[in-house]
């Protein structure tokens, strides 16, 4: 019979000489440029190529509400075009209005900063932009994933930088206190381990924890059926295996764990203690996840312009979407 006492020197086995001859035997793969370079212009281009057709489709299967006040300037399908193509360039919504009003000779697309920002919280382009969403995991032919989730902070203000907060507060730095001013906002995802596409999203502007939630409840609106799920030692509690039903959930224990809980954690434990080198195999496939936040904020920059806790959200979806038209021109 198994104890509490063995998962933490299991923890000790881990820390002294397992994790360095996993990463031993895995090795350092070794970056050629060049190569990156030309695949990463493939797939802007693919992604480009598929932006159009694919926001068609997403807009077509929306009805569009003819109702009383000022009709909108711009089409559906223009709208979600313009709310994207202003999350990629990261520009402010008044540079972004200057830079149509030159384009407008090609275009015919003029509009006002006000305008664009009303788009991020547009009840028919969120509803375009969720279809757009799922037409993009079908063309990579995503099913029962197997995923990994992780979650981090963007900057809401330009005098605090979330990785420097974060570095300094630690698993702190994952829940606002009471009296904490709005500075960053929390981002979960959850991604797909092989395609490397993310499935759902969820932001807040209290927890990352809040946020975990938010992205769950997302899967059960997709309708997404997990085949295993990676999570970080933020998420080593009984609650949060409990929360992915029958769905095999890996986590490290964390250095005061006991068997305590559901009979899914006592399982997952036992897995641990008895076989802890292929479960951190499949741990360690949580470095997607990591991967994935390095790219997106390489791209679309640390912080978030909005302020508004659901125009928030727009922004954060439309860097997924971003995120996952670049993986469609991936091998």
């Amino acid at each position: 019979m198994m104890r509490s006492k063995e998962i933490r020197e299991r923890l000790k086995d881990i820390d002294e000489f397992l994790l360095a001859e996993y990463k031993l035997e895995k090795g350092e793969e070794k970056r050629d440029w060049r190569t990156y370079e030309e695949q990463y212009l493939q797939r802007i281009k693919e992604a480009v190529r598929q932006l159009k057709p694919s926001v068609d489709e997403a807009a077509a299967g929306v009805e569009e509400y003819c109702g009383p006040g000022r009709p909108h300037g711009l089409t559906l399908k223009q709208r979600v075009l313009l709310l994207l193509l202003q999350r990629l360039f990261g520009e402010s919504n008044r540079m972004m209005a200057a830079m149509l009003s030159v384009f407008s000779m090609l275009t015919d697309v003029d509009v006002s900063y006000k305008t664009i920002e009303r788009l991020y919280s547009d009840d028919e382009v969120d509803l375009a932009l969720q279809n757009l969403h799922i037409i993009i995991l079908k063309k990579k032919g995503v099913e029962n994933p197997d995923v990994s989730g992780d979650g981090t902070g963007y900057s809401l203000s330009i005098k605090q930088h979330y990785a420097s907060e974060a570095e300094k507060l630690k698993d702190d730095a994952k829940e606002k206190k009471d009296d904490a001013k709005m500075a960053f906002v929390y981002s979960f995802k959850l991604i797909d381990v092989k395609s490397k596409m993310y499935l759902v999203s969820g932001t807040s502007l209290k927890s990352e924890k809040e946020a975990f939630v938010r992205a769950k409840d997302r899967l059960e609106e997709y309708q997404i059926t997990l085949n295993s799920v990676r999570l970080d030692r933020y998420y080593s509690y009984p609650c949060y295996l409990d929360a992915f039903d029958d769905t095999p959930v890996y986590v490290i224990p964390k250095k005061n764990a006991t068997l305590n809980g559901s009979w899914k954690w006592k399982r997952t434990m036992i897995d641990f203690v008895n076989n802890t080198k292929e479960y951190l195999e499949q741990y360690y496939k949580r470095e997607n996840s990591e991967c994935g936040w390095s790219m997106d904020k390489r791209r679309f920059g640390w912080g978030i312009a909005q302020r508004l806790p659901r125009r928030i959200d727009a922004a954060d979806f439309c860097t997924a979407i971003w995120h996952n038209l670049l993986q469609l021109g991936a091998g």
